[in-house]
């Protein structure tokens, strides 16, 4: 990975940050997105200290605005032309319905809308990057919370019968929608772009779902999930592995290609959310 630069969001914790670490430790040039600024530099020492790599730094925006992601996108493109590698891992789940800055449901907002704006506005660059350096990759994380999920494009801005396990699914699911539309939309070019299953990670995601489902989670992790180390690996794979060269629009689970839900190969439910996207954020 040397000589090439990976953009990351979510990256002050979990599942990034252990990406972010093995990613620099094999010498790339990371750039972490964090909304903190305070952490998101204490993480940024600490990566460099752990790496031993000091060609690392830091982009901080709130990713469920569509203004945060598009100055952050503006400010990459103003001091980098090149970008081998974005990684979409920014997420959470919203015990109670929230909205965005634009007025979105905050799940839908930050979960999908983030990975279609942010990549849609640095997809020239990554084309170009391809095209000079023979590839480029896209990683999106999803999670197997899509399998039981439906998409639901008509009450983003409504809280009644708001449900933090639905809206999380359907998220997860609309990861693996885009990732499908977009692999089709890229198939002439030699930009990849690929969804994953992390597993089940301990991590604190989950812990703000109120107490009962913040102590069912925690008992799940502490019983089944995995490090964010090994949570990682898979993204780091995608990321970086020779034997995922030119493989695009596949879901994959501990470093396999898995099939994900039936209803994700809808290729009509992956241009409705394609459309539904474009319209919102204005990028096509």
């Amino acid at each position: 990975m040397r000589g090439k630069r990976v953009l990351i969001t979510g990256a002050t914790n979990g599942i990034g940050k252990a990406a972010a670490l093995d990613l620099a430790k094999m010498g790339a040039e990371v750039l972490i997105v964090g909304r903190d600024e305070i952490k998101t530099r204490k993480v940024l020492r600490d990566l460099m200290s752990l790496s031993g790599n000091t060609k690392l730094d830091f982009l901080l925006a709130d990713l469920s605005s569509f203004a945060d992601v598009r100055a952050i996108a503006n400010e990459f493109l103003s001091r980098h032309d090149r970008l081998d590698v974005l990684l979409n891992n920014a997420g959470a789940v919203f015990s109670e319905f929230r909205a965005s800055a634009d007025g979105y449901e905050m799940t839908f907002a930050l979960n999908h809308l983030s990975y279609y704006l942010l990549t849609l506005l640095l997809l020239d660059t990554l084309k170009k990057t391809a095209q000079e350096q023979g590839e480029a990759r896209i990683v999106n994380v999803s999670s197997s919370a899509h399998r039981n999920a439906t998409m639901r494009l008509d009450n983003l801005r409504d809280p009644s019968g708001y449900s933090f396990m639905n809206s999380y699914g359907s998220s997860k699911l609309m990861n693996v929608l885009f990732t499908y539309e977009l692999a089709r939309r890229l198939q002439d070019s030699a930009v990849t772009v690929n969804a994953v299953h992390p597993g089940l990670v301990d991590t604190g995601f989950g812990h703000n779902t109120g107490r009962v489902w913040a102590s069912v989670i925690k008992v799940l992790q502490k019983l089944f999930a995995i490090s964010p180390q090994k949570g990682a690996e898979t993204l780091v794979y995608l990321a970086s592995s020779p034997d995922a060269t030119d493989i695009s629009g596949k879901y994959w689970n501990k470093k396999q290609q898995k099939r994900s839900s039936e209803i994700s190969y809808d290729r009509e439910q992956q241009r409705q959310l394609w459309e539904f996207s474009a319209a919102i954020t204005g990028v096509e």
